[in-house]
């Protein structure tokens, strides 16, 4: 990357990922949602966040995160 300035994210940008959500971080699905109408889901919350931060800004558009539901016992 030489000669190349980084722009990062500042902690004051709207796009700027912050934890929203107190519980657990390991029963959710991550959706992340690009501003081409794409999305990418994870299951994992350190790779989304890898991905979150090595995306260029321009591309990101927000994060949804999903509720795994336990699946029920019975017939």
């Amino acid at each position: 990357m030489t000669g190349q300035q980084v722009n990062l994210i500042e902690p004051t940008d709207p796009q700027y990922f912050k934890v929203s959500s107190d519980k657990l971080y390991d029963r959710h699905i991550y959706r992340l949602h690009l501003t081409n109408d794409k999305c990418v889901d994870f299951d994992d919350y350190d790779m989304l966040r890898a991905t979150w931060f090595q995306t260029a800004k321009q591309f990101l558009s927000h994060v949804e995160i999903i509720d795994v539901q336990e699946k029920l016992k019975g017939f």
